[in-house]
This record gives structure tokens, sequence and C-alpha cells, in this order.
């Protein structure tokens, strides 16, 4: 008895035994938990008296009571009171004299009681937040980052924390808003970053802190702020893809093993944790999906922006930036102007000194340019640069590479302002789509089509082709003028208006010249039934009619006229020949924008019913469906030149663009092309491998197991020698009754008794 006395009284004395039993009954221990709340107590104080002589069993002592607290402090309240306050104290004073075992505990413990709920996450990262700030410590930075973050989170998980995300937001604003060159403000830089790329700070002000950043004084946050421009968006992308394209669970595969194998209670949670999981994602999938906004488009003011980035980075003489990270600053300004259509006009003379092939880095400096371009831009500053880009790459004296970089260039900078090239320049750059490699080739092409598409009047005829110089004739395509808007309208209002002219003419034919009478007076009426009153008085509140293009038409006058001029004299009729062939030639060329004009007044002057939208929306996908049949080509091929054109609206343009088809001037080396004939003799050796070899490793892959014929006939002949030899020695009666259970099996659908 004294033998278990002593063993229970040793394991009351192990703290972890003891928090086991706290948790399941606090009051029976309450003065067990009150006398190693008291040598905490006292460890604490000759701690404090004197850090640095403490011994290594003592701090061992310490750190074990300090974690029992932590873990059972929700159960006595009243007693931990102090607890958390002292923890604070000891961190934010001790710091330094803290080994490393017992920093990370007292660090832990805080974080714990944050969950625990007895103390608050703004209260933890007050304290935390300063230490890591100040600390020289570079494994106690990585420890409070990695908590701080954690903490934010957590507290943006369920429901997203806006007091705690602004007072956060707040702190490092200031941090970097202080002192701008100090080297504190890259925290700011990496916690916006990383929250951004989280999706859990989403708003303006997280992009006002990059922001400050990038108007920073010292080099690394400068850069690192820049970067979050160019890249953060990106980056919150790839994250998301990689979250969306985790391993799908297959529920069919695990009720196929839990039926089959050995049921445990293992594989029972195994197979609650998937269902849940599941279930997860399918809701997961439900959900609307949230606006995440470009960080471009929450700046407020982006003109200021891009003027301070640039004088103060770029045009200042003591600015501490090197080339390449001058390089990243221009990417943004020239993003930032190409995207919001911003006016920096010395921004286009600071690219002239660069343009030259023996320049580092040119393409991206090719690439700032034309990304820094559009259509309100002036064509006469942009002129003289695109013509130094045609000097200085685009001639017979240099390499193809170099040709086909200027000429991609300067197409990029054209599709965003097709003035800025003039026709002798245009006419010289187009004859290099004669050229022998292939790359000048492609680029030359390249620019060709894109003025035959925007503006073939600047093409001689013999270039303009057939499509372009048709429309061109019948006045449907016209060279943009400087500062024009395209006007914008409802997709797919020319196939309504197309049908009800239809419909109209249909209409008349049917019911002859009464119905068409009756169908140019009810012209205020919609032929789904919505009525118009059509009343005398322009003074009364009501509908008015307006009228249509059908009344406004005077071509039937006009001939009228004509034949009634003819017969009058012979002089009357000659001047009113030479009237017809001028007023063809207006007809031509005002066709395009007397169809534009029709299509636009359907949507201003008439209110589209519920069945007009109907009609709309079925109109399209009939439009959608014979977009894709094989006879619309050319139609899906000028779409695609459109869908160019338009792509460079919110995309990035990259060296790599630039370039495009110079790695086809640019000739292999030896053993480039030893490499590639080694690749193609691999292809070859590949063993072709039959329909059921294939199907089989299709199942592997899938981790399914093979069929009960296929496994018996890979059995081990040793396995089935003993049951071959059963077989022999069976009597007449025994193979008769076997015989008879195999027919009987066979009726009722094999063991199972499917046929049941």
């Amino acid at each position: 008895m004294k033998r278990k006395f002593g063993a229970l009284e040793k394991v009351d004395a192990d703290l972890s035994n003891l928090q086991y039993k706290i948790r399941r009954d606090p009051p029976s221990y309450k003065a067990d938990f009150a006398g190693q709340y008291t040598q905490y107590e006292s460890q604490r104080h000759v701690f404090v008296q004197a850090p640095t002589s403490a011994t290594d069993m003592g701090i061992v002592f310490f750190r074990d009571l300090i974690d029992f607290i932590a873990h059972v402090a929700d159960c006595y309240p009243l007693e931990t009171a102090n607890f958390p306050e002292d923890l604070i104290q000891l961190l934010s004073l001790q710091h330094e004299h803290l080994g490393s075992e017992l920093l990370e505990k007292v660090v832990g413990s805080l974080v714990l009681l944050r969950r625990k709920e007895i103390i608050d996450s703004p209260r933890l990262l007050q304290t935390l937040f300063p230490l890591l700030v100040t600390t020289p410590s570079k494994s106690l930075r990585a420890l409070l980052y990695k908590k701080c973050l954690s903490d934010l989170r957590t507290s943006n998980t369920k429901v997203t924390n806006h007091r705690l995300n602004r007072t956060f937001q707040t702190v490092l604003s200031n941090l970097l808003t202080s002192d701008r060159t100090s080297s504190k403000g890259l925290w700011a830089v990496k916690f916006t970053r990383e929250l951004w790329k989280r999706q859990i700070w989403t708003d303006s002000k997280a992009v006002e802190i990059m922001k400050e950043a990038s108007l920073a004084d010292n080099e690394k946050i400068i850069i690192g702020g820049v970067r979050f421009f160019l890249g953060g968006d990106k980056e919150r992308e790839e994250l998301e893809d990689e979250s969306s394209d985790e391993d799908a669970i297959d529920m069919g595969k695990i009720k196929h093993q839990i039926g089959i194998n050995k049921k445990t209670k293992k594989k029972a949670r195994q197979m609650e944790s998937a269902i849940a999981t599941v279930k997860r994602k399918e809701r997961k999938k439900k959900q609307p999906h949230p606006l995440n906004f470009s960080a471009f488009h929450l700046l407020h003011d982006p003109q200021g922006f891009a003027e301070s980035l640039f004088f103060k980075h770029l045009q200042n003489s003591k600015s501490k930036l090197n080339l390449e990270q001058k390089l990243l600053v221009l990417q943004l300004v020239s993003r930032l102007v190409g995207l919001h259509k911003l006016t920096i006009m010395s921004l286009y003379s600071y690219f002239i000194k660069y343009l030259t092939p023996r320049q580092p880095s040119v393409t991206s400096f090719l690439a700032s340019l034309a990304q820094a371009t559009h259509n309100l831009v002036p064509p006469d500053v942009l002129e003289s640069l695109v013509k130094k880009i045609a000097d200085e790459f685009v001639s017979e004296a240099v390499a193809p590479e170099v040709a086909s970089a200027g000429l991609n260039a300067i197409r990029e900078i054209c599709v965003r302002q097709p003035q800025a090239i003039n026709k002798t320049l245009l006419q010289d750059l187009v004859g290099y789509r004669k050229s022998k490699d292939k790359g000048v080739m492609m680029a030359a092409k390249g620019l060709l089509g894109l003025y035959r598409e925007t503006a073939p009047s600047m093409l001689e005829k013999r270039d303009r082709g057939k499509e372009a110089a048709m429309s061109l004739k019948n006045g449907e395509r016209k060279g943009q003028r400087f500062g024009e808007q395209a006007a914008g309208q409802i997709e797919g209002l020319d196939l309504l208006e197309k049908w009800k002219e239809e419909e109209l003419q249909r209409r008349v034919a049917t019911q002859g010249d009464a119905g068409e009478s009756d169908l140019s007076n009810d012209g205020g009426n919609d032929e789904d039934g919505w009525e118009v009153d059509d009343t005398s008085d322009s003074e009364s509140g009501g509908w008015q009619n307006v009228s249509t293009d059908e009344d406004n038409r005077v071509e039937k006058p006009l001939k009228r006229a004509r034949h009634d001029s003819r017969t009058s004299s012979e002089t009357e009729d000659e001047e009113e020949d030479g009237d017809e062939d001028k007023e063809k030639k207006l007809s031509q060329a005002s066709r395009a924008p007397e169809s534009e004009a029709a299509v636009s007044s359907l949507a201003t002057t008439r209110i589209l019913t519920p069945a007009d939208l109907a009609k709309l929306q079925e109109l399209r996908l009939a439009a959608s469906v014979n977009d894709a049949l094989p006879a619309s080509q050319q139609k899906r091929a000028a779409a695609a030149r459109q869908s160019t054109l338009q792509r460079h609206v919110d995309d990035p343009l990259t060296a790599a663009e630039i370039e495009g088809l110079a790695s086809l001037s640019a000739k292999n080396t030896k053993e480039q092309r030893i490499a590639l004939a080694k690749a193609g003799k691999e292809d070859k050796t590949k063993v072709r491998k039959s329909t059921t070899a294939r199907r089989k490793e299709k199942k592997q892959e899938q981790g399914k197991s093979t069929t009960n014929r296929e496994k018996a006939r890979k059995k081990n002949f040793l396995m089935t020698l003993g049951k071959a030899k059963g077989k022999q020695k069976r009597s007449l009666v025994d193979r008769g009754k076997v015989l008879k259970a195999h027919k009987e099996r066979g009726k009722r659908g094999g063991k199972r008794g499917n046929n049941r």
C-alpha cells in the first residue's frame, strides 16, 4: 500500500498528469494548482532579479510551469488574472536574456491565451509587433513574424475583422511614413504582400501602404513596393489556382475500399473526414465569387503616383537605384500610364537615350515604351520615337533578331496609337515581309495585318488585301482620328434590329398595302404588345411617337424628282446624272455611319421589352453557334484579330513578347541540334502498347485492383497444386453435387444473387 501511495504522489507531481486532471475536474484540484502557481511566481521573481545567473534546471522548471499555467488558465480565470501581463512584461523587458527555448515558450503561451480568448488579438499584436521591429535576433524575428501572421489569418477566417485590419494597417502606414530612410518599413511590405496574396486584405488601404513603400527612400522598400504592383495580383491568382487544383477525393474509391477491407474505427473516421471535405468544397463552389480588384484599380490618385515615381526615382540625379531597379520602376510607371491613360510628356523623351541595340535589357525598355502608349498620346510625340527605333533596329546592317524585335516594338506601339507612324515609314517597314529571315518576315507581316484592320488607307493599294480594299471602298473601315472614342452599345443589338426589319417586311408582304399603311400609322406601338399613347397635344405628359428610320428615308422622292427633271429638259437631265453619281459616292461613304446610327437609334428611341431581351439572348446564342461552324473561319479569324487588339487594356507587356519570333532567326548551336536529335530518337524508340496494357496502366495509376479471374491466372502454381489434386480425388457423387451447385448458382446470378 505504501508503494502505491508513493506512485500516486509521483503522478501528482507530474505536471502533464495534473493538467489532464484539472481539465476534467477543475474544482477538485484547485489547491494543487495554487501550489504550482506559487512556485511559478517564486521562479519568475528569481529570474527577473538575476536573469543571467539562472541555472539550467531552474530555467527548464520555469518553462514547464509557464506551459502548464497557460494550458489551464481558462479553468481558473480569477487566480490567473495577472498571468498574461506577467508574460508580456517578461517578453518586453527581458527578451534579450531569455534563451531560445524559453523565448519560444513565452510567445507560444501568449498565442495560446489568445486562442482561449483570455487576451484579444490587438493586445497580442501590440506586444509582438514592436518587438519584431526592434529586435536584432534573426530567429526571434522569424518566430514573431510567423505568429503575427498566423493570428491575423485566424482573426479573418470566418468573418473579416475590419476593426483589427484597420488598426494594423494604420500601424504599418505610420511605420513607413515616420522614417522613410529606415529599413523597418520592410515589415510593412512583407505583411501587406502576404495578406494580399492570401486575399485577407483586398481593400484600397493595403494598396496605399504599398504606394507609400514605393515612394520611400530605402532601396529595398522601394523595390518591394514596386514588385507588389507588378506581380502581386499574379501571385494571388496562382495561389487561388493551386488551392482549387487540389487532389479531388474519389468517394467511389473510398466506399469501395471500406466495403471490401476490414471495418475499423480509423476507416470510419477517414470516411467521415472525406465526406466533410467534399461537402465543404461543394459549399465553396456554390458561394459567389469575390470581386478581387487589381491593385492598379484601387489607387486613389494614379496620376500623382506615376508622376512622383518618375520624378523621384528616374529623373532625379541623386537616386541611388541601379539600372535594374530603375527598369522595374519604369515598368510600373509605364503600366500606370497605359492602364489609366495618363499624361506624362517628359516620360517619352526619357526613353530616347535607351533605344539602342547595345543597351542592356533593351527589349524591356521597348516593352515599357509600348506599354506607356495609348490613344490619347499625341502622335507627334511618338513619331520621333518610332523613327528612332526604325533607324536603330530595322535595317539590313543589323542582325535578324534585332530587326524582328524592332518591328515587334513598333507594332505594339501602333496597336495602341495607329497615328504614331507616317505612311512613308510604314511602307518601308512593310517591305520587310519579303525578307529571307523568317522572324523578320513574320514581324513585318504582323505590322501589315495590323494596318489592314485599323487603317488600310495608310497602305498602298497592292498591300491592302481583298477584304480591307472592299471594306475601305464601302466605307466600313476608316482610320480612327486622334482622341476619338468608340461609342458603346448593347451586344447583339444589330441582330435584334435586323430581325425586327425582317418581321416587318414579312408582315407587310402578308397583309398587303392595307397592312403596310396600318403598320406605318402604328409606329408608336411595339410589336410585342406594348402600347404608347398617341396624342396631338405636345404639352401632355404621356408618351410621344418618335419617327422611325422608314419615315426619314428620302430615296424615293429623290428618284421621282430626278424622273420629273429628265422629262423637262436635256440640260437638267445631264445635271441630275452628275448629281446622281455624287449621291452614289456619298451613299457609299456614309453607309457604315448610317448603319451605326440605325443600331444606336434602337436603344435610344425605344424601350426594350422583356420579350425583346429574350429574343436578343436567343439571337446571341444562334450567332455564337454559327460562328463555331467551319464556314465561319474567316469571321473567327477576324474576331481573333480584334481580341488581339483589345488584349492590351489590362495585360502587361513583357520583353519576351517584344522578342517574339526572334528565336526563329537565331540558329541553333551544335549542342542544341544534337539534343534535338536525341530527343527525336527517344520518341521513336517508345514501344507501342496494346489497348489492354494501356487500360491496365490506367487502372494502376488510379489505384484500382484487378479482377478475380486475372488474380487466379497469375496465382503461383504451387499454391494451386493442392486444389488441383483435391479435384482429381473427388468421387462421382461429389462431382455431381459440385456441378449441380454450379448450375443453381448460375441461375440465381452468382454468389450474390444478382438475378433475384
